[in-house]
């Protein structure tokens, strides 16, 4: 889907394309797998593919991630980071390297999302009493962490607006006997099947009444494209850590 977008954009090209080492794309054109040849080929050496680029697009796992990001603090180069489930000590790394290179860093890219996220922000600070939150999540059978990197961002972007920290009022796992529900808290609900490529809905549930708040991704296309506007606002941009809601002009 990158590859495509990149392709179809009359602002952007496509000048390397990585995979793993030992990955049985290595070696072919880029775009052969919607065939649509790009004259790229895939390899996985990290320098040669950056040789000629000015922004990286990384959607891969945070160890990967974290590697990549130490090349680009040396090359110079902007990144669009996609991926999610890092750890609090990686999310420093990345801040620090901001310093020196432009990041943009969102653990969704749609346009869609980053609007429900606005959205989510009015909700919370009208309903901040007498509503409980509830997040519900869904995706394919492949994702590896759960709840997403989306659905903990909408808990944060929720919690903020409250004037509370996620850390401190996330449940994330119900059984047996619980209890009487905590008002303060936020819940999370995983879903994990088939080949779902990303549902968010978030309920604020009062007495009386209920409110939800969904976004439902039905390609990929959508994270592609927000990828590509994270690129243009980068490109103006020499040093800092981004979110969609600086790409978007939301905040």
């Amino acid at each position: 889907m990158l590859v495509d977008a990149v392709r179809a954009a009359d602002d952007c090209q496509l000048t390397g394309a990585l995979d793993q080492f030992a990955s049985p794309a290595i070696g072919r054109d880029a775009g052969s797998f919607s065939g649509q040849p790009t004259g790229v080929l895939i390899n996985s050496d990290l320098r040669s593919g950056l040789q000629n680029s000015q922004v990286l697009i990384d959607f891969t796992r945070p160890e990967g991630t974290m590697a990549h990001l130490a090349v680009c603090r040396e090359m110079g180069l902007a990144m669009v980071i996609g991926t999610t489930g890092f750890s609090d000590a990686q999310k420093l790394e990345i801040a620090a390297a901001s310093k020196d290179i432009a990041i943009m860093m969102a653990p969704n890219m749609s346009v869609g999302v980053n609007v429900t996220m606005k959205l989510l922000e009015m909700a919370a600070k009208a309903l901040s009493n007498g509503y409980d939150i509830e997040i519900v999540e869904a995706h394919h059978r492949h994702k590896v962490d759960a709840p997403s990197g989306t659905a903990l961002k909408m808990g944060e972007v929720i919690a903020s607006a409250m004037g509370r920290d996620l850390k401190d009022c996330a449940v994330y796992a119900r059984e047996g006997v619980t209890g009487e529900r905590d008002p303060s808290s936020i819940g999370f609900a995983t879903i994990r099947g088939g080949d779902i490529v990303g549902d968010h809905t978030v309920l604020f549930a009062g007495i009386g009444e209920r409110i939800e708040i969904s976004h439902k991704s039905s390609s990929r296309a959508t994270y592609a494209q927000g990828s590509l506007r994270a690129v243009r606002f980068l490109a103006s941009q020499r040093a800092g850590l981004f979110d969609m809601f600086d790409v978007l002009g939301l905040k």
